[in-house]
């Protein structure tokens, strides 16, 4: 992509209503465009950094078994009657409206009713189960403490995926098999190493659930970290009689603020018997589905990687989600050895944001490198021709390096 062509521009400064370091750096790099509080657009270098998160949560809830589809915005009310949660009084985040022809319908704050009504369509048998179909959809909470940039908003992108098993047993072991996956998702985004599995209240059919912490000074939530054993314990739930049945001391544990990147749960039978969701097991006898639920924020994760990873020049993205693995900067009289270079990384399947703009300086053009955030800069300029080298530096490392042509390649090709 030549810079010149890409539809936003950076801001010098963070626009004045935001206060959290995601949305002001987000906003400024030009990733996202605030419409109200708590509701971005996501541009073009944002929504690159979106379909990378997306992709990674795809291979790994695919790998698990995950069958991805696609559900509805528009929510029917019929369906939340049968939970109550249609009521205000029992869910008080509904956008709902009156259709024109009569009925109402509301904009999906989460899709357990949803799910359930549409597989109890294709499951009558034990030999139809267990399924886990999962998707990629826009979610709307009437917040109201929309705060936190992207960390919490009023209409936000996630990912849902819901298992529907024969019963707890086999409901057990795809849970913690969805544990490892969301290990797995967190480590390849590049917040693993501060995120931690955290335990909280369970509800009725399971004595935890699970949240996904990462540490983080912009965090809501305060959990109890056991760093060693690489687990946390929710302020809400920390009791000492959790703290002997999870075999942790204490003293031994250490108090963070955190963000919440992921959460799973056991729900058991309280959304399949609203719907009558059964299956004839094996001597025909009715049974209710027992189902569980998985959940990642993913625009709350670009936000938090965010948080995670910056400095005070800008964002410092993973190479894994990155908008681009290269900013190609030309200076002065050297456009043409840019250009070449530009179309030579793009032919080799390198990802490139191309600085190629005439009238910016070079001091602008670093500025921006270093606000954007892309894993590794490289500048063609009349000396570098010169020198038949190119200045590579990588957006983690203070000082540039000069290289050949092959070097760059290569360290190109192994981001």
């Amino acid at each position: 992509m030549r810079f010149s062509k890409l539809l936003t521009k950076t801001l010098r400064h963070a626009p004045a209503d935001e206060s959290a370091v995601n949305a002001q750096l987000l906003a400024r790099g030009g990733f996202v465009h605030k419409e109200m509080a708590g509701v971005y657009s996501i541009l073009p270098l944002g929504l690159r950094v979106v379909e990378k998160i997306v992709r990674i949560i795809a291979e790994e809830m695919d790998a698990i078994g995950g069958v991805q589809m696609r559900t509805s915005v528009l929510q029917n009310k019929d369906i939340w009657e049968k939970t109550g949660r249609w009521d205000d009084a029992v869910v008080d985040n509904w956008f709902k409206t009156t259709l024109k022809s009569g009925g109402e319908v509301g904009l999906s704050f989460t899709n357990e009713e949803a799910y359930a009504a549409i597989v109890k369509n294709f499951v009558s048998s034990y030999k139809d189960l267990p399924v886990y179909p999962y998707d990629f959809k826009t979610i709307f909470r009437n917040e109201a403490r929309a705060k936190s940039g992207i960390l919490r908003g009023r209409e936000f992108y996630w990912k849902a995926l819901y298992s529907f098993s024969k019963n707890k047993e086999e409901h057990d072991v795809f849970y913690e098999h969805a544990k490892e996956a969301y290990r797995r998702v967190f480590e390849r985004v590049g917040i693993g190493a501060r995120t931690y599995q955290t335990f909280a209240s369970g509800g009725t059919f399971s004595k935890y659930s699970h949240e996904f912490q990462m540490l983080s000074d912009a965090g809501e939530d305060t959990i109890y970290v056991h760093k060693e054993k690489g687990v946390a314990v929710n302020r809400e739930v920390l009791t000492d009689e959790v703290l002997a049945d999870l075999s942790l001391n204490r003293d031994e544990l250490t108090e963070e603020k955190a963000i919440e990147v992921g959460n799973i749960f056991s729900l058991g039978f309280k959304f399949s018997e609203p719907f009558n969701l059964t299956y004839k097991d094996s001597e025909g006898n009715d049974v209710p589905v027992f189902m569980g639920s998985y959940g990642i924020g993913i625009t709350r994760l670009m936000g938090a990687i965010v948080e995670a990873s910056h400095d005070d020049r800008g964002i410092i993205w993973p190479e894994t989600v990155a908008p681009y693995r290269v900013h190609l900067i030309s200076l002065g009289d050297a456009a043409e050895r840019a250009d070449t270079l530009y179309v030579a990384l793009t032919k080799e399947g390198i990802e490139v944001l191309y600085d190629d703009r005439i009238d910016a300086t070079a001091g602008e053009k670093f500025v921006d490198a270093d606000l954007i955030g892309c894993p590794l800069r490289c500048v063609i300029s009349e000396k570098t021709v010169a020198q038949d080298v190119i200045e590579m530096k990588r957006r983690a490392v203070s000082e540039p390096e000069l290289v050949t042509y092959e070097e760059l390649m290569n360290a190109c090709r192994s981001l």
